[in-house]
């Protein structure tokens, strides 16, 4: 039920992307693009994400416990400290210069564009040098 339930999330998540027109790497590049063609409608988007999730939000939070599983996954630490800052820094590069972040990258592979075509191996290659680069055990100096 589970697998059923988390397909259909991501199927309604990806059908609202490609209806929004946020799966097009251009309709992104011109709501950052501030001082040239700027596009507002990225922020409409976002804050109809934002307003959803806080809804969202404050109904599951009165629930027990989680429908699907033993318990809520949240976070462990409300600190911002220099992984997180890096992290999203380098998300929002990557995001600036090719138009795409992980969700409408997904709903853009149909398409099979060069750029989408990159940009995907490349963003998987960077998850897994994430992964490795937390796991390496911190060096300190004397």
């Amino acid at each position: 039920m589970r697998l059923i339930l988390g397909f259909l999330s991501g199927l309604t998540f990806g059908i609202g992307l490609v209806v929004s027109g946020m799966s097009n790497p251009a309709k992104v590049l011109n709501f950052l693009d501030v001082f040239g063609a700027w596009d507002p409608s990225l922020a409409f988007v976002m804050g109809g994400a934002t307003l959803t999730a806080f809804v969202g939000y404050r109904l599951a939070w009165r629930q027990p416990e989680p429908v699907l599983t033993d318990s809520f996954d949240m976070p462990d630490t409300r600190k911002i400290d220099r992984p997180l800052l890096t992290g999203a820094a380098l998300f929002g590069i990557g995001w600036g210069i090719g138009g795409f972040c992980p969700g409408p990258a997904w709903t853009s592979l149909p398409l099979l564009s060069p750029a989408i075509l990159v940009f995907l191996p490349m963003m998987l290659v960077g998850l897994w040098l994430g992964a490795q680069l937390k796991s390496m055990p911190v060096v300190r100096g004397a």
